[in-house]
């Protein structure tokens, strides 16, 4: 896989969070003022469902312990220890693409 439709612009309201799978492959997409992005369902803290954050602006929050994330740069914000791990996104045509070259997972201890 590499480069696959996951759903429309359509699919995902403004400063909202939606749950796709992609073949063997589940993923949120988050739209943040008309900017889309894709990243892994659960938070890399203690496996929070990310699907029920919050966005505020660029930035994602994990309802749990509040930690946060910039969804542009995926950089860590206030309470964050790990960075959020993020796919690539374009948009085309109305077509939120994302490129599923590996699923991205986390390392939870």
């Amino acid at each position: 896989m590499s480069w696959q439709q996951v759903c429309t612009t359509d699919d995902v309201d403004e400063d909202a969070i939606e749950e796709f799978d992609v073949g063997d492959i589940t993923l949120l997409v988050a739209n943040a003022g008309g900017e889309y992005y894709a990243f892994p369902p659960n938070c890399p803290h203690q496996e929070t469902p990310l699907s029920m954050g919050m966005i505020e602006g660029e930035t994602l929050i994990c309802i749990k312990h509040l930690w946060q994330w910039n969804l542009r740069t995926g950089e860590l914000g206030d309470n964050a220890e790990s960075p959020l791990l993020k796919y690539e996104v374009k948009v085309e045509e109305g077509a939120v693409m994302v490129n599923l070259e590996k699923e991205l997972k986390y390392n939870y201890q």
